[in-house]
């Protein structure tokens, strides 16, 4: 009898303090990134912190466009944790957004229509809606007779997250427009871009480059359409790009078509150095892209490289031109010293 007693009382012990799911690990976010459509090029700052975590565990977040998406980056989706158990990351942006606390070996879906629950390596979930977006207005500057819009937010084109300041790109007393990657106050890069204001469909696209061959191999020019609002036809994306892409040896010109994985989507040639005018006219169904020592307006301009797609052409929506210089992620030589490129003229024929 004294034995049941004893029992008894033991298991009435254990049943008072048995675990509280108050005592489990919680995920809170600090700072919560705007609603908004997601995208390869709109990215924002997301934080938070948790109440207690184990040795080597990690946060993985995710953000809703559609389905759930790891974030910031499919090839790094772990997030570390501080030694006070804050975190932050970059992500791009999306409807809702979700942190996931893990054990290391975890791995994460890319893509998945609902978010992973707790248990097999999962710890806590948590979610919070975007908040409502505040309008920003943008710098302007005028290069060419027109109206420009300079990039201020980070971006995942060259592989890496780059981030871009307003002040790397002007226009100087010639009207000549300057790209610059700089290093911020922590050894960052920062880079340089400037997009129209407004569409212009059909046509030729000139632009003036002056000399860039002794661009470090990791330094990455390009003039590209890209329509943000509408992913279809790969957001209408085609690009003339002035790079190494990481590597000496390689040739420093390519001319795309997206999707750039496709082998036929893609040309490459080597550029001499010297003023250069890279051009794109683009019709119904046909890219033709040309490279011409000089200027376009100049009639002994010799022709560099020259070549036409007809298949993977998006057709004309609401895309508009960007100009950009930023950082290729995985060189082979990672750039060493700040870079600047200058443009002598844009010019849009219908």
């Amino acid at each position: 009898m004294k034995t049941i007693f004893i029992l008894s009382f033991c298991l009435l012990i254990i049943g008072c303090h048995s675990p509280s799911t108050e005592t489990l690990p919680k995920i809170e976010f600090t700072k919560i990134p705007p609603a908004g459509e997601g995208g390869p090029d709109k990215i924002e700052t997301i934080a938070g912190r948790v109440n207690e975590a184990g040795n080597d565990q990690k946060i993985i977040i995710f953000a809703k466009s559609g389905a759930w998406w790891v974030q910031p980056l499919a090839n790094q989706p772990y997030t570390d944790l501080q030694k006070d158990l804050t975190w932050q990351n970059s992500t791009h942006l999306g409807t809702e957004y979700a942190a996931a606390l893990v054990e290391q070996d975890y791995k994460p879906p890319v893509k998945a229509d609902s978010l992973p629950p707790v248990g097999n390596g999962v710890i806590a979930v948590s979610t919070v809606k975007g908040v409502e977006s505040v309008n920003y207005a943008p710098k302007l500057i005028r290069f060419s007779g027109y109206e420009w819009k300079v990039r201020s937010m980070s971006s995942d084109r060259g592989g890496v997250l780059n981030r871009y300041n307003e002040e790397n790109a002007w226009t100087d007393e010639k009207g000549f427009l300057h790209l610059r990657i700089s290093r911020n106050e922590d050894q960052k890069w920062n880079c340089a871009e400037i997009s129209l204001t407004r569409s212009l469909g059909y046509g030729t696209y000139n632009v003036t480059v002056q000399d860039v061959s002794k661009l470090e191999p990791a330094a990455v020019f390009s003039m590209f359409t890209w329509d943000d609002l509408d992913a279809g036809q790969n957001h209408r994306e085609m690009n003339i790009e002035v790079t190494r892409w990481g590597d000496p040896a390689n040739k420093n010109l390519r001319y795309v078509v997206q999707p750039f994985y496709v082998p036929t989507n893609v040309v490459q040639f080597p550029v001499p150095p010297g003023t250069l005018t890279h051009s794109l006219n683009w019709t119904s169904g046909n890219a033709k892209f040309k490279t011409v020592s000089g200027t376009a307006l100049d009639k002994n301009a010799k022709v560099v490289s020259q070549y036409g797609f007809s298949s993977s052409v998006p057709s004309s929506g609401g895309e508009v031109i960007h100009l950009i210089f930023y950082v290729f992620g995985y060189s082979k030589q990672p750039l060493e010293k700040e870079s600047e490129i200058i443009i002598e003229n844009f010019e849009f024929l219908p």
